[in-house]
Order: C-alpha cells, then sequence, then structure tokens
C-alpha cells in the first residue's frame, strides 16, 4: 500500500524545478469599470491599419504562414535601414531571450543581469540549467563598471534591458559601447530594447550598430508596446550574422502567425498612430508623474510607458496597501516585490480618463495614510 506521493515520472533537468513561474500583471478585479495599468500596454490600443490586416488574415487561417517571416522581415528591415538577413522574428522577444540562452548557457554556465532587470533572464538562465548572476544596481540603473566586475570565466551572456523595465532608466550609447568592450569577446551581450520606441533622449540608441558591426551583440524589439500587438506575441532580434543562423536552427519552424505577420508589417508602417502613441505617452507619462509627486511620493524618471512610485518612508501606508486600494477602486497596477523593489509600484501610463482617476484614487490613499499616521 502507498503511503505516500511517488515520483517514478521522468525527472526534469536541473535548475527547472526551482523556478518561480513568471506571473504578468493582474487583468481583473470586482469593479464596474477596470483601468489596466499592470502591464505597460499601449495607452492607444492598436493601430487600425493593423486591426485591419489582422482580419484580413482570418482568411487564410487554414494556411501554415511563411515560416520565415519574410515580408515582415523585409518590412522591419526597410523602415530600420537594416540588413534583412540578420533579423529574426519570434513570438515576443520573450521567445528569442530564451532561444539565445538556449543556445549559449548551460548547465555550469553563469548570466548575468543587472538587479533589477527583467524577470525572464533569470527564469530563461535556470531553464537550460544555467546560473542567473545579478549584477548590483544601485540608483536604479545598471551600473556597468558593477556589471563588468560581475563577469566570471563561467559567463556566458550578459543581459542589459535598455531602456530597464520595471525602473524606466536607460544607459547612453557611449555607456553601452563601454560596456561591450569590457566583455571577452565569447560573452553575448543582448540589449533588450523593448521600449526604444518611446524614448527619444539624443544620448541613446537600440543597439542594431553594434549588432551590425560585432558578432557577440544582439538587439532584441517587441511589438507589444507602442505597436499594441501583446495579445499577438511577436517580436524581433537583430544579430550577427552568425547569431542569426543559429537562431533559425533552434527556433520553430512556423514559431510567428499568420496573423502576427500581416498585423506586424501594418503596424510598424502606421508611423502616425506611432507618433500619436509617443506624444501621448510623454504628456501623460510627465502629467502623472508631476501629480504623483505632488502628493508626496518618490517617482523615479523614466523614458518609458510606465513609472515606478516609491512608498519608502511613506507612514501609515506601503506599495502593497496602496495596490490593495486601488484594485478595490478597479486600478491594477504592479507590485514590485519580485524585483526586489517592495516599496515600489509600477504604473502604466493610459488614456486621459484613466490617468485622471489613478491621481483621484491616490489623492485618497495618501489622505487616509496621512490620518492612520496622526490617528
Amino acid at each position: 500500500m502507498t503511503t505516500g506521493p511517488m515520483n517514478t515520472g521522468p525527472t526534469p533537468r536541473p535548475g527547472i524545478l526551482e523556478i518561480t513561474p513568471y506571473v504578468g500583471g493582474e487583468s481583473s478585479a470586482n469593479a464596474k469599470r477596470l483601468i489596466r495599468l499592470a502591464s505597460n500596454e499601449g495607452a492607444l490600443g492598436t493601430s487600425p491599419a493593423a486591426k485591419a490586416a489582422y482580419e484580413v488574415a482570418a482568411a487564410e487561417l487554414h494556411r501554415y504562414p511563411d515560416g520565415g517571416s519574410t515580408a515582415l522581415r523585409e518590412t522591419i528591415a526597410e523602415i530600420h535601414g537594416l540588413n534583412v538577413d540578420q533579423i529574426v522574428c519570434g513570438a515576443g522577444s520573450d521567445e528569442l531571450i530564451a532561444l539565445l540562452t538556449r543556445a549559449y548557457a548551460g548547465p555550469g554556465d553563469e548570466v548575468l543581469y543587472s538587479r533589477h532587470g527583467f524577470l525572464m533572464y533569470p527564469l530563461s538562465a535556470m531553464a537550460c540549467g544555467a546560473t542567473p548572476v545579478a549584477a548590483p544596481e544601485p540608483g536604479l540603473k545598471a551600473d556597468v563598471d558593477l556589471v563588468l566586475a560581475s563577469v566570471t570565466d563561467r559567463t556566458r551572456i550578459v543581459f542589459i534591458a535598455n531602456p530597464n523595465n520595471p525602473t524606466g532608466s536607460y544607459l547612453s550609447t557611449a555607456e553601452i559601447e563601454r560596456l561591450h568592450a569590457g566583455l571577452p569577446a565569447h560573452v553575448l551581450l543582448v540589449i533588450d530594447a523593448a521600449y526604444a520606441e518611446y524614448v527619444d533622449a539624443p544620448d541613446y540608441s537600440a543597439g542594431a550598430a553594434l549588432a551590425e558591426s560585432t558578432t557577440n551583440v544582439v538587439m532584441t524589439r517587441t511589438f507589444s508596446k507602442i505597436y499594441g500587438l501583446s495579445a499577438l506575441r511577436l517580436g524581433w532580434a537583430y544579430c550577427p550574422p552568425g547569431i542569426a543562423d543559429i537562431l533559425n536552427r533552434i527556433r520553430g519552424p512556423f514559431n510567428v502567425s499568420l496573423p502576427a505577420q500581416k498585423a506586424g508589417e501594418a503596424a510598424i508602417r502606421d508611423t502616425d498612430f506611432i507618433e500619436r502613441s509617443r506624444a501621448h505617452n510623454e504628456q501623460w507619462r510627465d502629467w502623472t508623474a508631476a501629480a504623483l509627486s505632488d502628493l508626496g511620493l518618490k517617482v523615479h524618471p523614466s523614458v518609458c510607458n510606465f513609472l515606478l512610485v516609491d512608498f519608502a518612508g511613506i507612514p501609515g501606508i506601503s506599495a502593497e496597501d496602496a495596490r490593495i486600494a486601488l484594485k478595490d477602486q478597479g486600478i491594477l497596477v504592479r507590485q514590485m516585490g519580485a524585483y526586489g523593489l517592495p516599496t515600489c509600484l509600477r504604473i502604466g501610463i493610459g488614456l486621459e480618463d484613466e490617468m485622471r482617476p489613478v491621481i483621484e484614487a491616490m489623492r485618497t490613499v495618501m489622505a487616509g495614510a496621512g490620518q492612520a499616521a496622526t490617528g
């Protein structure tokens, strides 16, 4: 008679059982109106041109997609002035991050990232049996010297989100070039530029030039943010030819769906929609940051479509208290404990009629905190 559980099935590779599955931002609450600001989604939604292309693709759902995403890659190359043969498309940049890790790291290797970088970096490392290593990140910005100091003879990949989620900070072109120059030639530098379209700082570049001029730099991009195609899972990487060849060998033969390819082509050509999205984000990001600061909260500078708001030192309330209070009013934001920032909330930038209620709700939250602290 069996008295306890028996594991007689296959044993997974080392590291996999240590993974805590990624949990995305909340998307539901018991409220009449829901304001979803927990996942950094595009405030203006999806380009009408992309929606139309998606609907046309519905007539071809019984067909396999182009396995090489040829038309989409040609469009990306045209718009960004890149070499089409160095572009590899994927089911979101998450898939490309996982494929790069699988291709270049394994048991006994280390995958390095900045302490408050995207959670998919350590998760992808652990899934391959590699060891994730977090470089210290003082000031909520990746520190080139501290990243380089964390490189060992076991380091195989360095991931840098630029700009970074969830801090909103970025490294300049000069800083990225200095980081690359300090790495051994066999170490792969992956520049994850998911939020590049929102950045207008003159000292910023997304990383394409390094990917074109070196043999060990990859730039990844996504259609999930400013293009508003999160549901379709679409991303791309710009790689040295040798790395593009490796990714094409190990990716699935039809890893990007036909509707995603067609919507992506239309979205990246809709420059008017992109410019409106960028302008809207800048206006309401700055407005929201100023309004939150006026309430006594610390708002970290951001070049992205979200703000990192710190409740450290605020008497009578924690970040989690504030998250719950906002959720009770139908406003969903993200608690940052999983990123090592338990005193912070990340608030995405939405429409005007979403951001104004956020400030009114936060004003109520802060007033209640003040009463609790003095009562």
